[in-house]
């Protein structure tokens, strides 16, 4: 039995092997959100899962990096970040096609826009606020203690993320759109000077990446980490200010337009000097150039989703097209960034 792409008999007869207290017979379902790796939820008559793989196809080389995805989660296991426990990492193709993981089922909510329709403006604050907890205690991680502290190159951050984003980029280019190729000529050039901050990054934190509690505010796991490094802990901050710069609604799913006030949410300003009060940190200058990369990596990684739905390999094709023609407007908000 097969479940979009994936072989339930032969996942069944290898976690019978492998994963302690593992009992069938094995259901699954494929969440519908999500473009990168395809993720699924594993039931049992005893216990649920969560099974994460890299798609099916030619990739990138280096994206969709299941490994390092079960790595850190499980480095964090006894951190003060919530993660799912990881239970296993098969590296064996032969099992179901690609390599994956399979991590506990986080039983929670997810709020998939800052806007949290529905709920109280004091849940919102109060959820907002966790997140922004939730981030500086990520990025006050030891990553000597954790054993992360080569999970990641040395020297500049941004530099090395500029050149290896630029690559997939014109690897996976469909056409040439000028200010994504402007915004690559300008970005190297506006580097900040380094300020000696080394820490991990999750890469791409936002509302609908976080797990909260059913009831109350509480994070209770921080998803998808496929993006994750060792690197400047700016690129995470401002990756939750470019969000909430984009349109609300299901498609943006941001706050351009919103009143926040009236619905109990902070400024960029606001979420920016909480989280410089937690880490002790002075106010960031040049806040744009941060900006300005966030717009860029994620023109980026949408040109690739875009790309993998014309080669075929899409985990959704028909919103990968749409995101896809997203690419030009995150490169005009990049150099809009940059010159603020």
């Amino acid at each position: 039995m097969t479940t979009s792409f994936l072989d339930l008999d032969a996942l069944d007869a290898y976690l019978r092997e492998n994963l302690p207290d593992y009992r069938g017979p094995l259901k699954a379902d494929k969440f519908a959100i999500g473009q990168s790796n395809p993720t699924y939820r594993l039931q049992t008559p005893y216990k649920t899962y969560v099974l994460r793989r890299k798609p099916p196809g030619v990739l990138l080389k280096s994206a969709h990096a299941v490994d390092r995805e079960f790595r850190v989660q499980s480095a964090l296991a006894h951190s003060k970040v919530p993660v799912p426990e990881m239970y296993l990492f098969c590296s064996d193709d032969s099992v179901i096609g690609s390599e994956f993981y399979v991590m506990d089922h986080l039983d929670g909510r997810i709020f998939l826009e800052p806007t949290m329709a529905g709920e109280t403006n004091a849940t919102r604050t109060a959820v907002i606020d966790e997140m922004n907890r939730v981030l500086a205690t990520l990025h006050m991680v030891d990553i000597e203690a954790v054993g992360l502290s080569d999970y990641g190159p040395t020297g500049n951050y941004f530099e090395r993320q500029i050149a290896r984003w630029t690559k997939q980029y014109r690897a996976s280019e469909t056409n040439q759109i000028a200010e994504m190729d402007k915004l690559i000529a300008e970005l190297p050039r506006a580097i900040p000077e380094d300020d000696g901050q080394r820490t991990l990054v999750h890469g791409d934190y936002r509302i609908d990446n976080l797990m909260f509690a059913k009831e109350g505010p509480r994070c209770i796991g921080v998803l998808d980490w496929e993006l994750s490094t060792i690197g400047h802990p700016f690129a995470d901050l401002a990756a939750v200010i470019m969000q909430w710069r984009m349109p609300s609604g299901p498609e943006g799913r941001g706050l351009q337009g919103v009143n926040r006030e009236s619905l109990g949410l902070p400024s960029d300003q606001a979420f920016i000097d909480q989280y410089c009060h937690r880490r002790g940190l002075p106010e960031i200058e040049n806040f744009g150039f941060y900006l300005a990369f966030n717009f860029f990596r994620m023109a980026g990684i949408l040109q690739g989703v875009f790309k993998r739905a014309q080669d075929g390999n899409a985990s959704d094709p028909e919103r990968a097209v749409l995101l896809g023609s997203y690419v030009p407007m995150f490169a005009k908000h990049g150099l809009t960034a940059l010159d603020s």
